[in-house]
């Protein structure tokens, strides 16, 4: 059996720094841009002898970067050792192994645990694969002598390799840089892997899709192990409990956002300490997570464009850093300065609904005024417009231009006085 997984990246729309304390919410849009987890067994057969194997074979390939890596997995202590002279780890996909095969063990009965450990005896076969969009191909494109532009993005074959980021690369065994393009490639690519491994262990059925009642409240069960087992590895990987954005929209898709209490994790976090990690799963599948989502979609016609620099990513956790040590140093403006945030991105958020709505009861006149307004300057939204519900469109359309002009000077504020360019 081979099973094939996807989850997709994002884009923080707004809510950027505050979305990591609660009660602040954040809008986040999931992209066309999808990492994908393809898992299946290493051997075909399981002979008589390997019964008495105490060890699981993982073999993990990216061919992106021209990676293959191999593993041995304790069936008894759910440890993944590296057995290969690979040199770079992947540490986002060594977790999710790990806490999705021990999601098996909390999770199922004895009968189910003995089909467990025949699958597992097979080994297990991951690869991994990302689009295009969550990488920086400058290079490649100026070598070709192509424009930087969209068009000559898309005539590179999918899943291009990587390995020639680098400046210096001269085809030797160099480590190639890895320029990112910030749409939460690490985040995609663990909740691929743990869906891809759920699904493929009998944890979860992802491929079911119905209009029964009960099996859309399975369904969403099953979405929530995958989410809660991906957090936990992804929250592990790097090191800190994030705000979980990203990972939530990987599972769920583009949503209004609040995070989680960072308690939730600590189960997570004591499994670093020593603690069965059987037993660490079991505890955060049964933790309280209270983390606030609500379904959210652009206005219809509208699409967000994404540039990139060429630089690849910035740092998250150093500019994340930086701006609290400002909170710190100076109270009183970074609350003000945080306020003001807030309160913008409440009211953007009220003006994209709105326009949904105006969409949803006067479609013809809010069409025809999308249409109208993407071939004018703004100061020409208005020109012309005499019917009332247009001119209500074009209102909303001002002001939530407006208010996105407001979030840019505010966190470009708050990027000067912290000293990062956000």
């Amino acid at each position: 059996m081979e099973v094939v997984a996807s989850a997709p990246g994002k884009v923080l729309m707004t809510g950027g720094y505050l979305i990591l304390e609660r009660p602040n919410a954040g809008i986040v849009l999931s992209t066309n841009a999808r990492f994908y987890a393809i898992v299946k067994p290493i051997h075909e057969d399981v002979k008589p002898e390997s019964w008495a194997w105490s060890w699981t074979d993982v073999k993990l390939t990216s061919p992106q970067l021209s990676r293959e890596s191999m593993y041995k997995l304790s069936q008894k202590h759910l440890t993944l050792q590296c057995v290969s002279s690979s040199e770079s780890r992947n540490p986002f996909v060594e977790n999710a192994i790990q806490y999705t095969v021990a999601a098996a063990h909390a999770t199922f009965d004895k009968n189910k645990k003995e089909a467990l450990d025949k699958v597992l005896l097979q080994g297990l076969d991951i690869t991994i694969l990302g689009c295009n969009d969550f990488y920086s191909y400058r290079n490649q494109i100026e070598a070709l002598g192509l424009p930087l532009t969209p068009e000559a993005l898309a005539t590179l074959p999918p899943f291009t390799s990587i390995t020639f980021n680098s400046e210096e690369s001269n085809g030797g065994n160099c480590k190639p840089e890895v320029a990112k393009t910030g749409l939460g490639s690490s985040a995609a690519m663990t909740t691929a892997v743990v869906a891809a491994l759920l699904h493929y262990l009998g944890v979860v059925n992802l491929s079911t899709s119905s209009a029964d009642q009960h099996q859309e409240n399975k369904n969403s069960t099953d979405l929530d192990i995958v989410h809660m087992i991906a957090q936990s590895a992804h929250c592990i990987a790097q090191g800190k409990v994030g705000s979980g954005f990203d990972v939530s929209s990987a599972v769920y898709g583009s949503q209004r956002y609040v995070r989680f209490s960072p308690e939730v994790l600590s189960a997570a976090q004591a499994a670093v300490k020593g603690m069965p990690l059987e037993e660490v799963i079991g505890n955060i599948l049964n933790g309280k997570w209270d983390h606030d989502r609500t379904e959210f979609s652009l206005p219809p016609l509208m699409t967000l464009l994404l540039g990139e620099p060429g630089t690849g990513g910035s740092s998250t956790p150093s500019m994340v850093g930086a701006v609290k040590k400002w909170q710190k140093a100076d109270p009183e403006n970074s609350q003000e300065t945080w306020r003001k945030l807030a309160d913008a991105n409440s009211e953007l958020e009220i003006q994209l609904n709105m326009l949904r709505k105006l969409a949803k009861e006067h479609w013809d006149a809010y069409k025809c005024v999308i249409d109208n307004c993407s071939r004018l300057k703004p100061a020409k939204w208005m020109e012309g417009v005499t019917e009332p519900i247009k001119a209500e469109v074009v209102k909303v359309l001002l002001k939530a231009r407006e208010v996105m002009l407001e979030i840019r000077n505010h966190m470009r504020t708050m990027g000067e006085a912290a000293g990062v360019p956000v």
